[in-house]
């Protein structure tokens, strides 16, 4: 079975990856793109603007379009985009693959109503790695006692507009279900000036900007005389268009709901 896929921002830098990815990969076939109306772009050859040559398949403007010809569209756009084509996807009860980061709690609540009659995989991080080190955080945070300060670091490129990045949010997220908290109860989210002793419990996160860092992020275990770090580096955005396009493959013909990459990589049962 061929999966016809769909790339919403398919101009963008991680678009023209999709493509890429998703033109290479077996099982797949690249369907359709599509760019804001007015955007330079429209028009182009999705293969001539990703280094592929000719593919016959262009960038159109027309999201209701784009759904209709694929079976799985994939999008990392921005945070309003993607909770209205997800609404769109479920008014289509179309699959939809979203990499987004900054999503908003409304957002978030948003896309669980739309999973409500569309296949959604949700995720701020695509990459295998780092999904095996949100496991592992859970459980070295749900081994270790307050003790132990949990801090949160993430680089990014100087072009991130977003901080702290999705995946060091649900990093801290994974360890605050480690310690059966609220992360919107312990979250440090920065520190300037006389800040005083850090809180018992906290989990501080830390995001740096600069240069052409793809994603680096590493969780801290502090305590008296000795310190536990766990991490990942990302040297490649192909990671993310590779996952992306695997969880695409996972969603054609799965039954509505809202899914993570945990249930594509097969450590949850998808139901």
């Amino acid at each position: 079975m061929t999966t016809r896929l769909g790339i919403c921002g398919a101009g963008g830098r991680m678009g023209r990856m999709l493509t890429q990815v998703g033109h290479a990969r077996d099982g797949a076939a690249i369907a359709g793109g599509c760019e804001q109306p007015g955007n330079d772009l429209v028009g182009r050859d999705m293969g001539e603007l990703s280094g592929l040559g000719a593919l016959g398949v262009t960038i159109g403007d027309d999201m209701a379009a784009l759904f209709e010809a694929s079976d799985v569209v994939i999008d990392f756009t921005a945070p309003s985009a993607s909770v209205a084509n997800a609404a769109m996807a479920a008014e289509r009860g179309k699959a939809l693959v979203i990499g987004t980061t900054g999503l908003s709690h409304d957002d978030k609540a948003a896309l669980v109503t739309s999973a409500a009659t569309a296949p959604i995989v949700f995720a701020a991080n695509m990459s295998l790695g780092v999904n095996l080190l949100l496991g592992v955080t859970r459980q070295v945070a749900a081994a270790l006692d307050d003790e132990f300060d949990i801090e949160v670091f993430e680089m990014h490129h100087r072009h991130k507009v977003d901080a702290p990045s999705g995946t060091a949010l649900i990093l801290a997220e994974a360890a605050a279900e480690g310690r059966g908290v609220s992360l919107d109860d312990v979250a440090d989210r920065g520190r300037d000036g006389m800040t005083g002793a850090r809180e018992r419990g906290a989990i501080g996160m830390a995001a740096l900007r600069g240069g052409d860092v793809v994603g680096e992020h590493q969780v801290i275990f502090a305590a008296d005389g000795e310190r536990i770090e766990i991490g990942h580096r990302a040297t490649d955005r192909g990671i993310f268009a590779r996952g992306a396009v695997t969880a695409a493959l996972w969603l054609h013909g799965r039954v509505p709901g809202l899914y993570g990459m945990d249930h594509v990589l097969g450590f949850t049962d998808a139901g």
